[in-house]
């Protein structure tokens, strides 16, 4: 059988950064005004402040990076504000894209040319047609074939196992899988559970067959394993459909949504199993791996996949967290904390990309250093 062997990452993040202290005082600032509107109302419900303390606590973020600063933490509007593109301009996600895409295409020493087929993976895409893929593959002057995929948090592993398993078929030699996250852009700014989780990012990755590949660092899949289970409990209601049942583009259930408990009740063992199974199955153990690179979400739930992945508690080299300044990135999170994190180990040791999310859906990627 075909090794496939992943040879080249690439990571884009915008220039704006919003730390926790602005996130808050942005919006405690319209809990102030709102709460006024409505005792001016006559009503007696009354919003809660957030803080940086609450933030930290429940998810371990600090900071995240985004496209537009100054439209999120403006408390008269409270999104980022992106300019409309004409139709003949890239799109934004294409020039995140590309951004990527270089890096990792460099990274793995292979021309744009070279590449066969281009996934683009990502929970949001901006428009539902002409592909991001499709556009992606001509402004990189990549050959073959394209499309997009949406598989919400695990669509980078999804696609990873969709282009692995292309090369192994025979179809491509190469493949670029890139997940472009403008999660600001679905976030809604004005409830307290959820308005730190998210930041923007792109990430990109090469894989190809081994024999082609002349990159000093490679990682050769020697495993995927993807589990889907239908949950309500993380939704985006966002859609076409929305202007023909007259419903409110702006209304709350249009962003996203979750119910946080119940997610990391249900999603935790899910992930947990996934990984272990998906190493047993392959004649591995838990404390054969040397790295875990999490889908970076919440740093309680990737603490606690990795306790009963390892049975123990993991040290910071062996599941490494980027969330703490990279907020939640959707797909992109496992691939960042792949991406900043994939050297020091040694040839033959063992390491998984894992992620998981609305869907459910969960996606392991068991790897071994060349």
């Amino acid at each position: 059988m075909t090794n496939v062997v992943i040879t080249g990452t690439g990571l884009f993040v915008p220039e704006h950064t919003i730390d926790n202290d602005a996130l808050v005082a942005s919006f405690n600032a319209w809990v102030d005004a709102e709460n006024l509107r409505r005792a001016e109302a006559g009503s007696e419900e009354r919003l809660a402040h957030s803080s940086s303390e609450f933030i930290v606590k429940a998810s371990g973020i600090h900071s995240r990076h985004v496209l537009d600063a100054e439209g999120i933490l403006d408390p008269e509007r409270m999104r980022p504000r992106l300019r409309e593109r004409s139709n003949d301009e890239p799109s934004i996600q294409g020039e995140m894209g590309v951004a990527a895409a270089r890096q990792a295409l460099e990274h793995a020493g292979v021309a744009a040319g070279k590449i066969d087929l281009v996934i683009v993976g990502c929970s949001n895409l901006e428009r539902p047609y002409p592909a991001i893929a499709v556009e992606l593959q001509a402004l990189l002057g990549a050959g073959g074939y394209a499309f997009d995929m949406n598989v919400a948090c695990s669509s980078a592993t999804f696609a990873i196992e969709t282009a692995a398993n292309a090369i192994r078929a025979g179809s491509v030699a190469r493949a670029l899988v890139v997940n472009p996250e403008i999660c600001s852009a679905h976030l809604n700014f004005r409830d307290r559970d959820s308005h730190f989780i998210f930041g923007d990012a792109c990430t990109a990755i090469v894989l190809e067959r081994d024999d082609l590949a002349t990159a000093e660092s490679r990682f050769e899949i020697i495993g995927t394993r993807l589990v889907t289970r239908f949950s309500n409990a993380i939704r985006n209601n966002a859609g076409f459909l929305n202007r023909v049942t007259d419903s409110d583009p702006q209304a709350l259930d249009k962003l996203f949504v979750q119910e946080g408990r119940r997610v990391f009740k249900e999603v935790c063992p899910l992930v947990a199993a996934l990984i272990t199974d998906h190493l047993a199955s392959l004649d591995h153990r838990g404390d054969d791996l040397a790295r875990m690179w999490l889908h970076q979400a919440n740093r309680h739930m990737n603490d606690l996949i990795a306790r009963r992945v390892l049975g123990r508690d993991p040290s910071e080299q062996e599941a490494p967290v980027i969330l703490d300044r990279f907020a939640n990135t959707s797909s992109a999170g496992s691939i960042i904390a792949f991406h900043l994190h994939r050297d020091g180990l040694a040839p033959g040791a063992l390491g998984v990309i894992c992620s998981f999310g609305a869907g459910y859906s969960a996606g392991s990627v068991v790897v071994k250093r060349v």
